[in-house]
């Protein structure tokens, strides 16, 4: 992909991505880096970090690779805090963690589905509110990473859809509660995404799977990390100074297609037989 934005347009900010040592998050956080953010990454595996901020710096760009659990609020603050003692402040926070699989509820037992709630619902409360002390502000951004499952039901997903309703509601809640303060609070809802930890591993784990949901998407498609990083980009930038307790698709239009929508070709609609007038007069 050719560049779309200026350079370096997040010079001088500071960035924190909770989740941010694989797949797309990662790609956010080099993204920042690039246009001149310097980037906390933090994950629960010590490893992954220590390797994202190797990537990082590996494009000319500043990192720390610090390891914790979004469902311990103690420790994220203190993550925050040693962010800030390295870098100076804090402009830029994306919860980004997640964790899922599949399971019908009655397959599931309370701790399974207590432990997506935690980690996606509570983990991007506990990553949003240990920030708030160290947030500069006015101008502070924050993002949260949701899904489609939060407003489309589907089987088996109980308990991501239920967690990650909780999160759009909680993003908009604190846009509302924290605009006065002049932090902005947005989400992010990539649709499938080429690479993604989750869609190899937990939804399409083969290609009859994966050709079924591209029939789905109307674009036909699968995103990048590319497409989900250059929207967190213009989120966090001054492009997007008045836009708070907004989510943004970024799911090739997979959320508002109705079911059996795959079928279906209103381009070349001539070619199926259920469409009345077919002629130029009776369009």
């Amino acid at each position: 992909m050719g560049k779309v934005f200026g350079e370096r347009i997040l010079e001088g900010k500071v960035a924190y991505v909770a989740g941010g040592t694989r797949g797309f998050n990662l790609a956010i956080a080099k993204r920042y880096a690039e246009h001149g953010a310097k980037v906390t990454v933090m994950s629960r595996n010590e490893d992954r970090c220590g390797k994202a901020a190797q990537e990082i710096k590996e494009i000319g760009g500043e990192a720390l690779g610090l390891a914790a659990d979004a469902r311990d609020f103690d420790r994220i603050r203190e993550t925050m805090e040693e962010t800030v003692k390295t870098f100076g402040k804090l402009d830029l926070v994306v919860a980004a963690q997640a964790g899922n699989f599949y399971a019908p509820a009655i397959g599931m037992s309370s701790n399974a589905y207590q432990s997506v709630i935690d980690i996606d619902l509570m983990g991007t409360f506990n990553v949003f509110r240990a920030s708030w002390d160290f947030l500069n502000r006015p101008g502070a951004s924050l993002l949260a990473i949701t899904a489609p499952e939060a407003v489309r039901p589907l089987p088996f997903q109980s308990h991501v859809c239920a967690a990650k309703a909780g999160v759009n509601q909680l993003l908009k809640c604190l846009a509302v509660e924290w605009g006065p303060g002049g932090v902005r609070v947005n989400g992010l809802s990539p649709g499938p995404i080429e690479g993604s930890w989750g869609m190899d591993n937990v939804i399409a784990k083969d290609q009859a799977m994966k050709d079924q949901i591209t029939n789905a998407i109307p674009l036909k498609r699968w995103g990048t990390s590319d497409d989900i990083a250059d929207a967190a980009l213009f989120l966090a930038s001054d492009a997007a100074s008045y836009i708070n307790g907004t989510i943004l698709d970024v799911d090739g239009g997979v959320t508002i297609a109705a079911p059996g929508s795959e079928h279906s070709d209103a381009i070349n609609f001539d070619k199926n037989p259920m469409v009345r007038g077919r002629g130029k007069g009776d369009r």
